[in-house]
């Protein structure tokens, strides 16, 4: 019974809204990827692929990874459409299991704030990312509005770069590049993108 709760989500999941917070995302993205023609890149936490599959030309292989079958089923459906040679999916979750997996970019998008052990997840990336591969991360700053068991209302930006620093990445920039009107858990709220070298 619960799975077709999923299932009918994965199906809905491309409401307006988060088509447009995709597009903001992506924008702020593509400038990470000039000169990743040759590179790999893995989404985690793809979802149906709203933000990664706007990047596939910019990047050599895109694979998509994420623990909800249905939202990969939809997802491969639109790779399919597009006729993407370059992208494929895995369904997987890194905070249960460590897959074999190799890639020189790793993006997580709005993702970070519904894995409860923030550093375990950051280490796992780092072993995925090949030597002088970038993690980017885009999340939601920290705001006191937000109140739920299960998800973080947001980082701050001191705290999340010790973490990165902790787990082994060398340099990480963050900025806050974005404001909108009932983002987050129907509040407003900011995000910020970080990229960090391993």
């Amino acid at each position: 019974m619960e799975n077709n709760v999923f299932e009918e989500m994965a199906k809905r999941y491309d409401t307006e809204e988060r088509m447009e917070l995709a597009k903001v995302i992506v924008k702020e993205v593509i400038p990470q990827l000039l000169g990743a023609q040759d590179k790999s890149l893995i989404d985690y936490g793809s979802g149906t692929g709203l933000v990664s599959l706007e990047l596939s030309e910019l990047v050599e292989s895109i694979l998509l990874v994420d623990s909800s079958k249905q939202m990969l089923d939809v997802a491969e459906v639109k790779i399919a459409k597009r006729g993407l040679s370059n992208a494929k999916v895995l369904y997987a979750d890194l905070t249960q299991e460590t897959p074999e997996l190799k890639a020189d970019i790793v993006l997580m998008s709005l993702v970070l704030l519904h894995i409860p052990d923030t550093k375990k997840i950051l280490q796992e990336l780092f072993t995925i990312l090949n030597k002088g591969g970038k993690l980017i991360i885009i999340d939601f700053d920290k705001n006191d509005q937000i109140s739920h068991p299960k998800v973080h209302n947001g980082f701050l930006h001191d705290e999340l770069k010790r973490l990165l620093s902790e787990v082994g990445f060398t340099s990480t920039e963050m900025k806050t590049f974005y404001h909108g009107h009932r983002i987050f858990m129907r509040q407003d709220a900011s995000m910020f993108i970080t990229s960090s070298i391993k």
